[in-house]
């Protein structure tokens, strides 16, 4: 097992544990559904913060492959991570919670999630800039990085911020869209490994 591939291994299991809460509240909220109606408001969201949770992932592994492991790298990742399962706890009630309509679990906690997931999304965006000022394209690297960030401060912070259930679907669900589209295409046409991301900038030999 190589550093990165350990590193990974802890990073992918606190992440995966957040997809493993999403997957349990949905399942809860399914099997109540006739005596707590679950409404659109809360499915949509479950699903963003799924597919927010896979890009994140699959950001790490592109950008952390090639780095040496650290304790730092660890303790950033671990972070990250356990912002990323408070947010996904919080989409779903709990049993032991009041049986409500799910639409008032939502309204309850909706800021807080998105908060949540703009904090982990912003420090990835972080240490993806640091990484890729490494590489032989850096900058245009963080420039595109830097792009999608304020794409999702505005369609996020937004959908945080509004109290309209009409702007919340539309905000989320043309992210939502974004990240599909993303899936379909990379699906379709697999990037080549080095090319993505561009390749290490080799050290000069003494």
């Amino acid at each position: 097992m190589s550093a990165f591939e350990f590193f990974f291994s802890f990073y992918g299991l606190l992440l995966g544990l957040s997809v493993g809460v999403l997957a349990t509240g949905a399942a809860r909220a399914f099997k109540h559904r006739k005596s707590q109606p679950v409404g659109w408001l809360t499915p949509l969201l479950a699903v963003f913060v799924a597919l927010d949770v896979a890009t994140f992932w699959d950001g790490a592994w592109v950008n952390y492959r090639s780095l040496p492991f650290s304790y730092g790298l660890l303790i950033g990742g671990m972070i990250v991570a356990v912002v990323y399962f408070i947010a996904a706890a919080l989409v779903f009630p709990d049993d032991g919670d009041a049986k409500a309509p799910l639409d008032e679990h939502f309204w309850a906690n909706k800021r807080a999630i998105l908060g949540l997931l703009i904090l982990a999304n912003v420090l990835g965006v972080c240490g993806q800039f640091a990484v890729n000022l490494t590489r032989e394209n850096g900058t245009i690297l963080v420039i595109n990085y830097a792009i999608a960030l304020a794409i999702y401060l505005l369609l996020v912070g937004g959908a945080a911020l509004t109290k309209r259930r009409g702007l919340f679907g539309v905000l989320i669900g043309l992210h939502t869209a974004i990240y599909l589209a993303i899936a379909v295409m990379s699906a379709v046409n697999p990037p080549h490994p080095d090319t993505p991301m561009g390749k290490i900038k080799a050290e000069a030999s003494p």
